[in-house]
């Protein structure tokens, strides 16, 4: 996938970079340091109910506050997906370290080199590997741990950064590199008493070569801490776990790297898989959501616009299509403005309810892969990828 908007560091990066620099000042004023942890905050946003359900470390974005929203999800709505807590790093004493058997020669960076070496821009969508997981119970009957996504564990944002190529080829990448691995600064993830030490995955050599970008900016604006300030992994097509955030050092190695989030967790795990569990999990799924809220309320012998939004890991989409009769007839929904493989695709369809009562609206995705969202997907333990059909209901009143 090409990078898109290589400038080499001009305008917006220029005033990017400025604004990240002045925050850069700001945080030396203030005496922030580098990792201080944050007590009792997990997120540091405001999160205001219209716009976001809380799930505690976690905040998922609310589809019908998408509507008349443009292509990009802004900073303040876009989803938060964390392990712990969002940190507060001083980037003027914060360095990234480059170590590891892969590397001819290990070094560090500083924030500001990072800002002054040429820059790309990239639209693409961070996705939560359990985005959707709450229709494991609530539309297959078996309920699965962790966060309960319906769909708003998904935004997308044009991102600014670094290719993380660059980065690697200044510390001397080796021909005999295979792997890859980030390490955030956030706190350590303890759970059922085990620390499993920082958040961090390994990616393999060619897809860090390939499209991953060091990023410093998020919608022409500077990252925000809660989106992985002072500088985060954005790892494009692939599950949110892969683009870390607030990233202190990446190994690179010429043998292949683990972690308990390449191992026992982020794979899959159940009856439709091997024992010892599928392969680590890489590309995003098939996906569609309504610009709508859940069980809102339509009125009956008027046509209404209904808008919405797709998404694939494997491409872009090339079509969607809408259900109002529970499945038994789809007719095809116009896709709009952009459609970025690795971001998503706008659509809308106009229905006319005739009858008032309960609904349900049903849409499916196709990709360019020929990928088309199946109506259920296999149970798996942790509950990871659904990529079904979601029945989202509604109710038609006479006015």
């Amino acid at each position: 996938m090409p990078y898109q908007d290589l400038d080499g560091g001009t305008a917006p990066a220029g005033r990017l970079a400025r604004e990240n620099r002045d925050r850069l000042r700001l945080a030396t004023i203030d005496g922030e340091t580098v990792n201080e942890e944050v007590t009792g905050v997990t997120i540091i946003k405001p999160l205001p109910p219209e716009l976001f359900i809380h799930h505690g470390t976690n905040a998922e974005m609310r589809w019908e506050a998408m509507r008349d929203v443009g292509y990009h999800v802004p900073n303040e709505r876009f989803f938060v997906r964390s392990h712990t807590s969002t940190p507060i790093i001083d980037a003027a004493t914060w360095r990234l370290e480059l170590h590891g058997s892969g590397l001819s020669a290990p070094r560090s960076f500083g924030y500001e080199e990072l800002l002054a070496l040429p820059s790309v821009t990239i639209d693409a969508a961070i996705e939560c590997a359990g985005n959707g997981r709450s229709f494991f119970a609530t539309q297959q009957g078996r309920k699965t741990p962790g966060t309960p996504w319906r769909l708003g564990g998904i935004g997308v944002a044009r991102w600014r950064g670094v290719p993380l190529a660059t980065v690697l080829e200044r510390a001397g990448l080796t021909p005999d590199a295979v792997d890859v691995m980030p390490r955030g600064l956030d706190p350590r993830y303890v759970a059922d008493g085990v620390d499993y030490g920082r958040v961090r995955r390994p990616i393999p050599v060619s897809k860090a070569l390939e499209d991953v970008i060091l990023a410093y900016g998020m919608n022409d604006r500077p990252l925000p801490p809660d989106h992985g300030y002072p500088m985060r992994l954005v790892v494009p097509s692939w599950i949110g776990l892969a683009s870390i955030k607030w990233v202190g050092d990446i190994e690179v190695s010429a043998s292949p790297l683990t972690s308990p989030w390449n191992t026992e967790f982020y794979r899959m795990f159940g009856e439709a898989y091997p024992l010892e569990g599928g392969a680590p999990l890489s590309t995003r799924g098939i996906r569609s959501a309504f610009e709508l809220a859940w069980e809102a309320t339509l009125s009956a012998g008027r046509p209404h616009v209904l808008h919405g939004r797709s998404w694939s890991g494997n491409g872009r989409i090339t079509g969607v299509e809408v259900s109002f009769d529970d499945g038994a007839t789809w007719r095809r929904a116009q896709l709009r403005g952009s459609h970025i493989a690795s971001a998503w695709a706008r659509w809308h369809i106009t229905w006319n309810p005739a009858l008032p009562g309960p609904h349900t609206l049903l849409a499916r995705a196709t990709d360019e892969t020929g990928a088309v969202q199946p109506p259920r997907t296999p149970h798996n333990e942790y509950g990871y990828l659904f990529d079904g059909v979601v029945r989202h209901p509604v109710t038609i009143v006479n006015h």
